[in-house]
Parts: structure tokens; C-alpha cells; sequence
């Protein structure tokens, strides 16, 4: 069972900090200017990302360690949709915020902010993804 609470843990740290940027960050950071609000988001990316993959990973490898240990396949059900985040972020997200890292500041405008406001509703996935692994994973935990 401590496999399964590390994983639900873990998740749950995820999906919190995804929902962080969702409805708190993200908004305050569209409140700048366009120089500023790239310029912010930039350093932010890079640091949510160490932070996040982490957590993504040693949540699914838990979650499929609880699955093992425990012989019950919803573990693994969390894991996977944890797990998910990874290639979603890879091939859905990442296209957008290597053309974001490309623009200086100092040249962005209303095409920077257009792309910003994509960026968060692309990582709304992420937030959905981490908040549906949660729910699997307390299900499999009171099951």
C-alpha cells in the first residue's frame, strides 16, 4: 500500500501544481505586457518542468509498482494517465514552447501573447490528465 500512497501523493503534487498554473499563474502572467508576461513565463516553463516531469515519473512508476505489488490493475490505470503526461507534452506542447523560447522579448507583441494564450489551454490537458490519475488512483486505494 505504500507504493499506491506514494503514487497518489505524488499525483496529487502534480496535478496541484498544474492547476497553480492553471488558474492563478497563467492569468496573472497574461495581466503584463507582452515583453513582460514572455519574459516571465520563459524562467517559469523551466522551472515547472524539472519540477513536474519528476513528479509525472515517480508517480507512475509508483502507481505501477502499487499495481505489481498489489495485483490490482487500477493502479495502473492512474499510473498510465499519469504517465500520459509525458508524450503529451512532448509532441503537443513542446512544438509551442520551443517557438516561445525563440522570441526575445524585446520582440514580442500580439503573436508572442496569441501563443501564450494556446500554451494554457494545451496545459489544461496536463491538468486534466493529472486530476483524472488522482481520481484513479483514490479509487483504487478506498476499492
Amino acid at each position: 500500500m505504500l507504493a499506491g500512497l506514494i503514487a497518489l501523493v505524488l499525483g496529487a503534487a502534480f496535478c496541484g501544481a498544474a492547476l497553480y498554473i492553471q488558474v492563478a499563474e497563467h492569468p496573472a502572467r497574461m495581466l503584463l505586457d507582452d515583453r513582460n508576461a514572455l519574459a516571465q513565463w520563459a524562467p517559469s516553463y523551466n522551472r515547472a518542468f524539472n519540477l513536474q516531469g519528476g513528479l509525472a515519473v515517480a508517480s507512475g512508476l509508483a502507481g505501477f509498482a502499487a499495481s505489481f505489488l498489489m495485483s490490482d490493475w487500477a493502479w495502473a490505470v492512474g499510473a498510465m494517465l499519469m504517465l500520459a503526461n509525458w508524450p503529451y507534452t512532448v509532441w503537443g506542447i513542446l512544438p509551442l514552447n520551443n517557438r516561445l523560447k525563440a522570441i526575445a522579448p524585446d520582440s514580442a507583441g500580439q503573436e508572442s501573447r496569441s501563443m501564450l494564450d494556446r500554451w494554457v489551454r494545451l496545459h489544461a490537458v496536463r491538468t486534466g490528465l493529472s486530476g483524472l490519475a488522482v481520481l484513479a488512483y483514490l479509487w483504487a486505494a478506498l476499492a
